[in-house]
């Protein structure tokens, strides 16, 4: 099965975390955490959409000014979502600059900023053009454990303990379509752009006695299918990938509940290790886990993978014993 989303750390175990999920075929991806983005290209910084931030301490948010500044003077949206208080924290992120110019650009940028609560998510949007003054009132919507839907993904979070609120994530996909190359052949069908289209059509749960029209150059003249018998033919279905991030957590038992319940049967878990067990007092001090708890986390959610980061700069030159004291643990309690 060809994934739907291919993510990769955007830094060294060492260094700022953060998670960058570009969607396959598609010019667009998410980010999440928001901390020292200066090794990601331009070009890929301009795929994102949508960020979530887990919580808002500086190698976690930091990449916010780089972020908007590449962003400045294009016609898009950027959506920003992140735990308690953080549309003051973006406020004052904003209130940092002189935006008396920013009227004079030729495209606007919007900002659609969402705050999660135990019970609700409260959004609130900023334009460019306007100086990144809020627009309107803030908006209140419940919250049931899903930050953002689409037809063909969702991302849910839980409120996790650092001292203060940090979030877990996680992306499902709801399933994933897989392209027949042969039964392609066998229509004399070009791939192309409408396969994304195709794609987004069952994912909306389209009836399949609709039509569905195949746009775009060197298709055959008879370009128009039934839905449901171009699918049988080209559309392989499978489960979708669940992808999840977890860092800067304390291991209390409320977190390793929640914690396990978010990434439970994940085909992949970005974990945080940032001491060894042999430092476990240290690491309850700052509210992190070892690469033990890492490993045991990952073993009783049953992923089918996991990868640690996050490290501290303690273990320079050290982070085979990390990466060895999560697989330990991972193996005794799978």
């Amino acid at each position: 099965m060809r994934p739907s989303f291919n993510p990769r750390l955007i830094n060294d175990p060492f260094h700022d975390p953060g998670l960058f999920i570009p969607f396959v075929f598609q010019n667009r991806a998410l980010l999440f955490d928001l901390g020292d983005i200066s090794g990601v290209t331009s070009r890929d910084l301009l795929k994102i959409s949508h960020v979530f931030v887990t919580h808002t301490h500086m190698d976690h948010f930091i990449g916010f000014d780089h972020l908007l500044r590449l962003m400045l003077g294009r016609e898009r949206t950027l959506s920003l979502c992140g735990p308690r208080d953080f549309i003051k924290h973006v406020e004052g992120k904003l209130s940092g600059y002189n935006w008396n110019l920013a009227a004079k650009y030729n495209y606007p940028l919007v900002l659609e900023v969402t705050e999660v609560h135990p019970d609700c998510k409260i959004g609130r949007s900023y334009c460019c053009k306007d100086r990144f003054k809020p627009l309107g009132e803030a908006v209140r919507q419940p919250f049931d454990g899903i930050l953002y839907r689409e037809p063909a993904f969702h991302i849910s979070a839980a409120i996790l303990d650092h001292q203060i609120p940090c979030l877990g994530l996680s992306i499902r996909e709801r399933f994933h379509v897989n392209i027949i190359k042969e039964g392609l052949n066998r229509l004399n069908l070009e791939p192309g752009p409408w396969l994304t289209d195709f794609k987004q059509t069952l994912y909306s749960q389209t009836d399949p006695a609709e039509l569905f029209v195949v746009k775009g150059p060197g298709q055959p003249k008879k370009n128009q299918f039934v839905l449901g018998d171009l699918a049988r033919q080209i559309a392989r279905i499978s489960p979708g990938q669940k992808i999840t991030y977890i860092t800067d957590v304390a291991y209390s038992q409320t977190n390793r509940e929640k914690i396990t319940n978010l990434a439970r049967d994940s085909d992949h878990l970005y974990i945080e290790a940032v001491f060894l067990e042999k430092d476990r007092q240290l690491a309850d001090r700052k509210h992190h886990l070892t690469a033990h708890q890492a490993g045991k986390i990952a073993a009783r959610a049953g992923v089918r993978q996991f990868s640690i980061f996050h490290f501290s700069p303690r273990y320079t030159d050290q982070e085979d014993l990390l990466y060895q004291e999560a697989m330990d643990a991972f193996e005794r309690f799978s």
